[in-house]
């Protein structure tokens, strides 16, 4: 990987955690949401083997126009245009109300281009961990399940993205939905 690749990344990492500075994930501890992004760009570097840097970087911005005030100008201005259009693939229409949102996940996803499904698996895969290992206090396990199911109708429409990143999503999937069944999360 070269300089001008590697200082991209570094740009988005320091965008991405000024961005979500003030931002929390859902679990006991109020971990910062900055993980999660991280936690994404990383599963596509070591699992997927993925080197496009277009890939990482929209990774690692993947939910700052949803989740923050960042807007898709900003984003092209900073990191180009096919870093822009990955993230505004894989971003919600948060004007929409959420169960519609969920409903065009699954209708879309079949459309997504190649960059944009790897982004979406990755990003369920660390979503699916995240419940799992550190569940939001806030869930009852009927909306831990609902979450599962909601992601696989995603996933399952991208499938042969990545099979890497498809045995890990199953995995994961498999050992929530048993822990789910046998307890409460």
């Amino acid at each position: 990987m070269e300089a001008e690749q590697i200082g991209l990344i570094l740009k988005a990492l320091d965008f991405a955690a000024f961005k979500h500075r003030n931002q929390r994930r859902k679990d006991k501890e109020a971990s910062p949401y900055i993980n999660h992004p991280i936690t994404v760009a990383n599963l596509l570097w070591n699992v997927a083997v993925i080197r496009d840097t277009v890939v990482i970087v929209g990774a690692i911005l993947h939910d700052t126009v949803e989740d923050t005030e960042t807007t898709f100008e900003e984003l092209e201005q900073e990191f180009g245009q096919e870093v822009q259009r990955l993230v505004r693939e894989v971003t919600d229409d948060k004007s929409l109300p959420k169960q519609k949102r969920k409903q065009l996940q699954i209708e879309h996803a079949i459309h997504l281009s190649e960059r944009a499904k790897l982004v979406k698996l990755a990003d369920k895969i660390s979503n699916l961990q995240d419940i799992v290992a550190y569940p939001p206090v806030d869930w009852s396990t009927q909306r831990k399940q609902e979450y599962f199911e909601w992601a696989k109708c995603v996933i399952d429409r991208i499938r042969g993205t990545d099979v890497n990143l498809e045995i890990i999503f199953d995995e994961v999937y498999q050992q929530g939905i048993a822990q789910l069944s046998n307890t409460s999360l």
